[in-house]
């Protein structure tokens, strides 16, 4: 299966992750100006896009480095949520970002994929680049596969 381009019509269609995302994105992605692009569910693979306007931005105009390190966390954490079930999340247990050029205000477009998933760790990658296709910061995390417990009072 190649990328499915994401249409926010069609939400019952897609991975749990996504599903929950288009239904009600949380404020730190929302901040950042995230938008699905495409998902390929067979080789985990996501694409994103993020609006960085001035409030990611420092005082010298560029994007601060926490604001892109968090783009690429979303990127990699919506990756392995494409092989999640309900009920799972996957934290993070590290990640490292390098930032290969200055981000600047606009439309980034990141992929993320998952390199190796196990039962119950995943190891995750990423690429954020720029509006002209360069490369701005590449990312790695390893993330944890936990079932979330059941709340025994709402059963």
């Amino acid at each position: 299966m190649a990328y499915v381009k994401v249409d926010p019509e069609k939400a019952k269609d897609y991975p749990p992750n996504i599903q929950a995302i288009l239904k009600a994105p949380n404020p730190a992605s929302e901040f950042l100006g995230l938008e699905v692009l495409e998902v390929d569910t067979e080789t985990l693979r996501v694409r994103l896009a993020f609006d960085a306007g001035p409030q990611v931005c420092n005082k010298w105009g560029g994007i601060h480095g926490g604001m892109v390190a968090a783009m690429l966390d979303d990127l990699m954490a919506i990756a392995v949520g494409l092989s999640l079930e309900w009920g799972e999340i996957s934290p993070t247990l590290e990640m490292k970002a390098s930032f290969v050029a200055a981000g600047r205000p606009g439309r980034l477009v990141g992929e993320g994929w998952t390199v190796k998933r196990g039962k119950s760790v995943a190891f995750i990658e990423a690429e954020l680049r720029n509006e002209a296709g360069e490369l701005v910061a590449t990312g790695s995390s390893t993330a944890r596969i936990v079932q979330m417990k059941r709340d025994e009072k709402k059963q």
